[in-house]
């Protein structure tokens, strides 16, 4: 998803927002799918989302904020670019917020759900956007983060360079340990942390693949982490 925060003159912050369009028609629809099959299928219970605060943070064109909405959250999506949110606007009722992870302009515990998927590492300071999550949590509530796991960067940098996959954001990603220890500094418990898609995306984010998932002791090498987290009562 998106980055933040975004000065006019950023690109790479910006990045996304330059191809708000055809954002879809250039999405990895079986990545997606993977990650709405985790998501909303062993992350996100139904209870967690109906008549719930929710925050789609860093919610791109709305993909995920629209499932958020169909379970009934009372929904705010956050995104670095208007562009963005105007395609988040088509998908779903939600209240849009032009805005940054690194610097949420919402109050401490405003939030039941905070979800944010693959956003944190396209920020110049993902500990930073990590705290900024956790403090909008409110007491008794989950955030729920997906990032990609720093060990497979090197595969990443090899592809950009031999241009197989041109990319110009930022891509500062996170390992798998320091994420906990991130989640934990800022004042929530870890309730449960994974790895998904032992293999690249190109071909196994397909549902015949997703038993690779249960390779528990194979998560910390994973290419994607996720995490759940609460913030006590």
């Amino acid at each position: 998803m998106t980055p933040g925060p975004a000065p006019e003159g950023d690109r790479r912050a910006r990045f996304y927002e330059t191809f708000a369009e055809g954002w879809d028609d250039r999405m990895d629809q079986d990545e997606l799918g993977k990650r709405m099959r985790l998501i909303f299928g062993r992350l996100i219970r139904e209870e967690d989302v109906r008549g719930k605060r929710a925050l789609d943070a860093g919610a791109g064109t709305g993909r995920f904020s629209k499932a958020l909405s169909d379970r009934g959250a009372r929904l705010v999506s956050l995104d670095v670019g208007e562009k963005l949110l105007e395609r988040v606007r088509v998908k779903c009722a939600a209240e849009t917020v032009v805005g940054s992870v690194l610097d949420l302009p919402f109050p401490a515990g405003a939030f039941d759900l905070v979800l944010s998927t693959e956003v944190i590492e396209h920020t110049t300071d993902p500990r930073r956007a990590v705290a900024e999550l956790a403090r909008v949590v409110a007491p008794g509530g989950r955030l729920v983060l997906t990032v990609p796991n720093r060990l497979w960067r090197p595969a990443i940098l090899l592809a950009n360079a031999l241009h197989l996959r041109p990319y110009e954001g930022y891509e500062n990603w996170v390992g798998y340990r320091e994420l906990r220890a991130w989640v934990e500094a800022a004042g929530l418990v870890v309730e449960r942390q994974e790895g998904f898609n032992l293999l690249p995306h190109t071909v196994f984010c397909k549902p015949a693949f997703d038993f690779l998932d249960r390779l528990h002791r194979l998560h910390p090498f994973m290419i994607n982490i996720a995490l759940v987290a609460r913030r006590a009562p």
